[in-house]
């Protein structure tokens, strides 16, 4: 496989490299840098989307007609690549990434009027109401019961795990409506606002001792028919569609960051000559270039028209067990300090000297947070699952 430039991709990059030198402020590189998990603080990661909304880059894998960029494949996996190394900001994915192909594919003209360019100027921030207390993975043995009501649906439950629920003005939410026939078939799919009576955010702390996600509660909470995405008992499609684009590929450029990180740190602490060590970074830079290899593979599909299919669960699988791998040699690079608790210093904008080498603050907190990287958007014993069945046909 041939993965150099042409002069064309070229030029873009270095295109994009003088946008990311020129607009990304010292203080948005220091957020992209504390980042422990796929979402940055909500104050960093709206400033950063609003500079890009601005540029017109902020949705480059959008079709032109709904605000996106018009990039190739290769456009946006360079444009990928090099933010991952500028240590951009995460930009939240729940409205970019996930609602808002789903809003394209099965919203109304209506649906997609007042949405689609909503997402795009981050005027709303979402958060995903899919996991419940005894459903994660088993997504489709969810309980939040949705009962018609002349326009409106009454909703009673709970969602957990709900990141940046907190934050969110928005969620699309899945819900059932029918307890007839196989689970799935019982399920729609809801977009609601988080300010409707009835409405309870609960937050979690992590074991990192980070409040990013949260349990929701439901008490009696309209929301109107006309907030449904597809047809109702039918939301499991929906949802189908969105998790292939929560579980895609687009990886590798950040755990190639990761991967120059670790070695840093590493030649830092004289651990480079230890052979043992040395073998066990080799191999973690051999899993990650094949998760590069196939997100070509699938970069080419892509251009042919398809989506990402069973291929997003082969990504997601490699994907989040290389960067839980890179994690833990990242703890045992830094040692004893790796194990210090210090959220104050590695708080953005923070100037508390911390304990031990600035490239153990967040090493921890990181691995932590990231150990739920093989659990959310599916775990991976079911992205197993569906590789079996989808690709070996078992």
């Amino acid at each position: 496989m041939n993965l150099d430039l042409t002069p064309e991709e070229l030029a873009f990059q270095t295109e994009v490299r003088g946008f990311l030198e020129e607009a990304l402020p010292p203080i948005l590189r220091e957020a992209g840098r504390r980042t422990t998990s796929v979402f940055t603080d909500k104050e960093w990661n709206l400033a950063w989307h609003r500079i890009l909304y601005a540029k017109g880059w902020v949705a480059p894998s959008w079709p032109v007609e709904f605000g996106g960029t018009g990039w190739n494949e290769m456009q946006r996996y360079i444009w990928s690549a090099e933010c991952a190394r500028a240590g951009t900001p995460n930009l939240s994915p729940m409205g970019l990434r996930m609602v808002g192909p789903c809003i394209m594919r099965y919203g109304t003209p209506e649906q997609r009027a007042f949405f689609l360019p909503r997402i795009l100027a981050g005027e709303d921030y979402w958060c995903q109401g899919y996991s419940e207390p005894g459903s994660g993975s088993d997504l489709a043995s969810l309980q939040m019961r949705a009962e018609r009501d002349g326009d409106h649906y009454v909703l009673n439950g709970s969602k957990i795990w709900t990141t940046h629920a907190h934050f969110a003005n928005r969620m699309f939410c899945l819900v059932r409506t029918s307890t007839q026939g196989k689970p799935q078939q019982g399920i729609t799919f809801l977009l609601l606002e988080m300010n409707t009576p009835g409405i309870e955010v609960k937050p979690i702390i992590t074991i990192a001792g980070e409040h990013e996600v949260n349990q929701v509660f439901f008490d009696n909470v309209r929301v109107p028919v006309s907030g449904r995405l597809g047809e109702e008992n039918d939301g499991w499609t929906v949802a189908k569609y969105l998790l292939e684009f929560e579980r895609g590929g687009g990886s590798a450029g950040g755990l190639k960051v990761a991967l120059g990180r670790l070695r840093a740190m590493a030649k830092a602490e004289g651990l480079l000559d230890d052979p043992t060590y040395r073998a066990r970074l080799c191999e973690a830079e051999i899993a990650v270039q094949a998760i590069e290899m196939t997100e070509h593979r699938v970069m080419t599909a892509l251009s042919a028209g398809k989506n990402p299919g069973p291929a997003s669960s082969m990504l997601k699988t490699q994907g989040t067990e290389a960067t839980q791998r890179i994690d833990e040699l990242a703890i045992e690079t830094g040692g004893a300090y790796s194990w210090v608790y210090q959220p104050e210093a590695r708080a953005v904008g923070a100037n508390i000297e911390p304990v031990g080498p600035d490239h153990t603050l967040v090493a921890m907190p990181r691995y932590l947070n990231n150990r739920a990287a093989s659990i959310y958007g599916g775990s991976n014993e079911i992205q197993r699952g569906i590789m079996a069945r989808l690709v070996l046909g078992l």
